[in-house]
């Protein structure tokens, strides 16, 4: 009895102690977001932007988020490129102290055919660091003792980055590259001239040429373009998987998208089961990592130069085109709650103030400030109200193909208005070239329940308004054929 006594008040202790552990975690969270917001202002004080919103005397009050959010409004891209812009011309303390070296390039917007984000020195150096902290996440897990001896392949774009004689711009993966510290560049795959390359599918013939030579441990890049690799190798070599090529391979992290789609492929393609940690990295900043093998999310990057806010994505801060609201506010982190959509908000060292990226998250864990990616503001459906996010299709999709078990890559949907005033949905998804055309009828059917299940307004709008549900399969080279063609 003693002996049982003992045990009870030692896990009760243990308990008390995880208990503190997690709530003087969260303190020390919202503290350093504060330092942190302090320490960009008072910086950044003396440039154009920090003069004309008042920095200083944003600094000098008593509660300065609160003051930085009445005298900063958020910024859209479109409002950012109005200081970036000058930037990008050549003008010196504009939106961050100096000028920037290197611009990313993201996807295009109305103000042109691509976006241009600064990417300053201290953003590179803060990505950086949070890059050498997923990798020491990595190392605590039970990995091969020779782990660090082994191949990392990063399959990235082009560092052939684009100089005007004053600044460099490109990829913002092209741009990391660039950086990477000598001990882990003698260990980085591709080669020098293969990164360089900036046709994807000359680069991928000559990954596939070079495999053999590699002793792959880490795998980092987009789930498509990793499958795609894979795929490209295991058929040329003849291999029953891939790990028949590259027997140490344990890890693979990627981001920036749903691995949901291609994460069953992937495991198809594998002898043995490997590790999988996902980060968040955005043109505009290294957002958050997964942190533990089985967390529910990413922890978001604390103490690395960026400042976190959160918009409640409802109609009080969104219209129903996804454009922010005059009466849309932010909350901080100490605010936060579980299973709620939110639009993610930054400030960062690279001047992005208050910048709206346009991603949806949502906290998983408040404790651990862990979260997941859902959506874009401007990628969901709603027709009638049934608030389809992104993260509700991709897990409608494996859901179905765990069910009716496919290999689902791809998938595309679109609201439609009948003449008759009717509303539905269509959705083109591709399979495998060489399978045996599914049943469209239960494929059909398959993700209506999923989707019924995932999203409580899909369900009730499905009984009531959004009355059909188009589906066409598609041969998946097909599929791909017509995405080339698009750009």
């Amino acid at each position: 009895m003693a002996l049982e006594l003992r045990f009870v008040s030692s896990f009760f202790t243990r308990s008390k102690k995880t208990v503190r552990n997690v709530f003087l975690k969260q303190e020390r969270d919202i503290q350093s977001q504060d330092l942190t917001l302090k320490k960009m202002l008072y910086k950044a004080r003396n440039t154009q932007l920090g003069k004309h919103y008042g920095f200083d005397k944003i600094l000098i009050q008593k509660d300065v988020q609160n003051e930085f959010r009445e005298r900063v409004p958020i910024h859209n891209y479109e409002l950012m490129h109005n200081w970036w812009s000058l930037e990008f011309a050549g003008e010196r303390n504009v939106s961050w102290p100096g000028i920037p070296k290197f611009f990313a390039m993201s996807s295009g917007t109305s103000q042109g055919s691509s976006k241009f984000i600064p990417v300053t020195n201290d953003q590179l150096k803060a990505m950086l660091r949070a890059g050498k902290r997923q990798l020491f996440s990595i190392f605590k897990t039970d990995i091969p003792k020779n782990f660090l001896a082994k191949h990392y392949l990063q399959l990235g774009g082009s560092t052939d980055l684009n100089f005007d004689g004053l600044k460099y711009s490109g990829d913002l993966s092209g741009i990391l590259s660039s950086r990477f510290p000598f001990w882990f560049e003698r260990l980085s795959k591709p080669s020098k001239e293969i990164r360089f390359e900036k046709d994807w599918y000359q680069k991928m013939e000559r990954m596939v040429a070079e495999a053999p030579n590699w002793d792959v441990a880490i795998l980092s890049g987009g789930p498509a373009w990793i499958k795609m690799l894979l795929e490209r190798i295991i058929q040329r070599y003849e291999l029953r998987n891939i790990h028949e090529l590259w027997p140490n391979l344990t890890v693979y992290s990627w981001g920036a998208t749903s691995i949901s789609p291609y994460k069953k492929q992937i495991d198809d393609m594998l002898g043995k089961p490997i590790y999988y940690f996902e980060s968040y990295i955005a043109s505009e900043g290294f957002i958050s990592f997964q942190k533990k093998l089985n967390s529910t999310g990413m922890g978001l990057a604390f103490r690395n130069n960026m400042f976190f806010e959160f918009l409640p994505f409802n109609e009080v801060n969104f219209d129903e085109d996804g454009e922010l609201t005059k009466n849309a506010r932010a909350i901080g982190i100490k605010d936060v709650e579980e299973g709620v959509n939110y639009a993610i908000v930054i400030t960062t060292c690279a001047g992005a103030w208050r910048y709206l990226i346009g991603d949806t998250i949502e906290f998983t864990n408040t404790a651990a400030s862990e979260i997941k990616i859902t959506g874009r503001t401007k990628q969901y459906l709603s027709l009638c109200g049934e608030h389809l996010t992104v993260d509700n299709m991709n897990q409608g999709i494996e859901r179905t193909a765990l069910e009716l078990n496919l290999n689902i890559a791809e998938y595309s949907v679109r609201g439609l208005k009948y003449p008759d005033g009717s509303l539905g949905h269509c959705w083109f998804i591709a399979y495998p070239t060489a399978m045996k055309k599914p049943s469209i009828e239960i494929v059909r059917n398959s993700l209506d329940k999923h989707l019924c299940v995932l999203n409580d307004d899909y369900a009730t709008e499905r009984a009531h308004v959004l009355k059909k549900m188009e589906l066409f399969l598609i041969p998946d080279i097909d599929f791909i054929d017509f995405m080339e063609i698009r750009g």
